[in-house]
C-alpha cells in the first residue's frame, strides 16, 4: 500500500479498527479455472450457493465462493477490508452504501457495453446506483416501505379503503382508534426508527439536502410540515410514544389490535403469513403510502451488486453479476428468498403481481424517491431520528426540530463541503 493511499483513506476517516477481513479469491491450482469470492449478507448469503449451481454449469471455467456475512457487521467489514486491501471480487451492498463505496474509490463502474445488466429496473432504484452519471452497481433485489393495515378494524370504523391523503388518513385513524378500544392505538411508529419520518419527508417534493448535498434542508417549510404531521400522530394519541424494544413482537400486537397501521417492507409479508393465525389472515392487507394530497412516495431500498476496483478478475466478476441480474435468475431468487426482483419483467415471471399482499409494492416502487447520495447520509438520518424523538417528547417544536436537524447535518457534511470546494466530491 502506498503512502498516498494510506493518507487518502485516513483523510476520509474510513480506517476501521480491528484485523483486516480475509477475502479475495484464493490462488488455487493452476487448472485454468477463475476463482471469485462473493460476499452476501443475511438470508442472501445462505440462499446464493443454490442459485449459483446453474451459473457453474454454464460457466465451467469460473468457480464462485460465497462468504455469508451478518448485516450488522457487513458495513464495517467492507471498510476494514478496503483499508487492508482484502476486498472480495464482488459484494452485495445496501443501496445507500454505493455512494460511499464510490467516494473511497472501491467500486468500479458497470462496463459501458454491459447495459443489459442494469436495464429494465425501477428508475428510483437505478438512480441510487448512479453516481456522477455512472452506474456503479447493479440492482439485485428491491424493497420499499408501505402501509400494512387491519382491514376488519378499518371496515368496522366505517372505511372500505385507506384514504390516500394525510387529512383523510388521520380521520380514519381516529375512527379506528375509537373502534379498537381503550389502551389501543391507530398506528405504530417506533420513536427509535427514522424510516417513518423519512417517508413523510419524501412526500413534500423538496430535497432533504441542498447545495449539492452539502447542507441540510430540514428547516424548509415542506419538511417542517412533515415534522408537524409526524408529531401530530403522537400528540393526538394515535401513536404510542414507544421504541421498537418496548414491543414484544409486531405480529402479536397487530393481531390483538394494539395498532392497526404499520409501516414495513416486503419482509414483513412473510412474517405475517407465518406468524398470524389462520383466522387473522383474511383481516390484513397492504396499501401504498398516503401523501399530503394523494398517493405518496417512499424511499427505494434493497441491495445491489458491485465489483471492486481491486479485483484482478473483473471480466469474470461482471459475468457473474450479469447472470445474477437476468430475469429468470431473479425469479428463482425470489422463490428462494422472497426478495422482490430488481428487474420489473421478473415480477411477472415470479408471479408476484398475482399476490394481493405483494402487488402493491410495485406501485409504491414506481413512486419511490431516491434519498441523497452523500456518503454521510446514514449518519444524517440517525441524527434526524434522535431530534425527532426529542420533538415527540416535547423538547422541540417542528420548526426548532428542523433547525436542529440542519445544524447536526451541516456538521456531519463539513468534510463534503471542503471536498466540493477542492473540486473532489462527486
Amino acid at each position: 500500500m502506498t503512502g498516498s493511499g494510506l493518507h487518502r483513506r485516513a483523510a476520509l476517516g474510513l480506517m476501521a479498527g480491528g484485523l483486516a477481513a480475509s477475502a479475495g479469491a484464493c490462488a488455487g491450482p493452476n487448472d485454468g479455472v477463475t476463482r471469485l469470492t462473493l460476499w452476501a449478507m443475511g438470508n442472501e448469503g445462505a440462499a446464493t450457493p443454490a442459485l449459483l449451481e446453474e451459473f457453474h454449469r454454464l460457466n465451467p471455467d469460473v468457480r464462485v465462493s460465497v462468504q455469508a456475512l451478518p448485516w450488522t457487521a457487513a458495513h464495517e467489514k467492507l471498510l476494514t477490508a478496503y483499508a487492508g486491501d482484502s476486498l472480495p471480487d464482488v459484494s452485495q451492498v445496501g443501496n445507500t452504501w454505493i455512494a460511499e463505496m464510490t467516494a473511497i474509490g472501491a467500486a468500479t463502474p458497470v462496463p459501458a457495453d454491459a447495459d443489459d445488466i442494469v436495464a429494465g429496473g425501477f428508475e428510483s432504484v437505478m438512480e441510487t446506483n448512479r453516481v456522477g452519471g455512472r452506474m456503479m452497481g447493479a440492482p439485485w433485489y428491491v424493497d420499499t416501505r408501505l402501509v400494512f393495515y387491519r382491514t376488519d378494524l378499518l371496515a368496522r370504523a366505517g372505511y372500505d379503503a385507506v384514504p390516500q391523503d394525510w387529512a383523510g388518513w388521520k380521520r380514519a385513524m381516529h375512527a379506528v382508534k375509537r373502534t379498537a378500544g381503550d389502551g389501543n392505538y391507530a398506528i405504530l411508529m417506533p420513536v427509535n426508527e427514522f424510516e417513518q419520518l423519512l417517508t413523510f419527508g419524501l412526500q413534500t417534493g423538496e430535497p432533504l439536502l441542498r447545495d449539492n448535498d452539502s447542507r441540510g434542508n430540514f428547516s424548509s417549510p415542506a419538511f417542517v410540515s412533515a415534522l408537524a404531521f409526524y408529531k401530530s400522530l403522537f400528540d393526538e394519541g394515535l401513536a404510542p410514544t414507544m421504541s421498537a424494544t418496548q414491543i414484544s413482537n409486531v405480529w402479536d400486537e397487530f393481531s390483538r389490535g394494539f395498532f392497526s397501521f404499520y409501516f414495513s417492507g416486503p419482509w414483513s409479508v412473510g412474517d405475517f403469513r407465518r406468524r398470524l393465525s389462520d383466522a387473522m389472515q383474511a383481516n390484513w392487507a397492504t396499501v401504498g403510502v398516503p401523501g399530503p394530497d394523494g398517493p405518496g412516495a417512499s424511499a427505494p431500498g434493497g441491495s445491489s451488486l458491485i465489483v471492486f476496483d481491486s479485483s484482478p478478475r473483473k471480466d469474470a466478476a461482471w459475468r457473474l453479476v450479469r447472470y445474477l441480474s437476468q430475469v429468470d435468475t431473479q425469479a428463482r431468487f425470489n422463490a428462494l428468498t422472497g426478495n422482490l426482483p430488481a428487474k420489473v419483467e421478473a415480477w411477472a415471471a415470479a408471479g408476484i403481481r398475482s399476490d394481493d399482499k405483494l402487488a402493491p409494492f410495485e406501485g409504491q416502487l414506481e413512486r419511490a424517491v431516491p434519498v441523497p447520495k452523500a456518503p454521510e447520509w446514514e449518519r444524517v438520518v440517525t441524527e434526524m431520528q434522535v431530534v425527532a424523538e426529542r420533538m415527540v417528547r416535547g423538547e422541540y417544536t417542528p420548526e426548532t426540530a428542523g433547525a436542529e436537524i440542519d445544524r447536526r447535518a451541516d456538521r456531519l457534511l463539513e468534510k463534503r463541503r471542503w471536498m466540493l470546494d477542492q473540486g473532489r466530491a462527486a
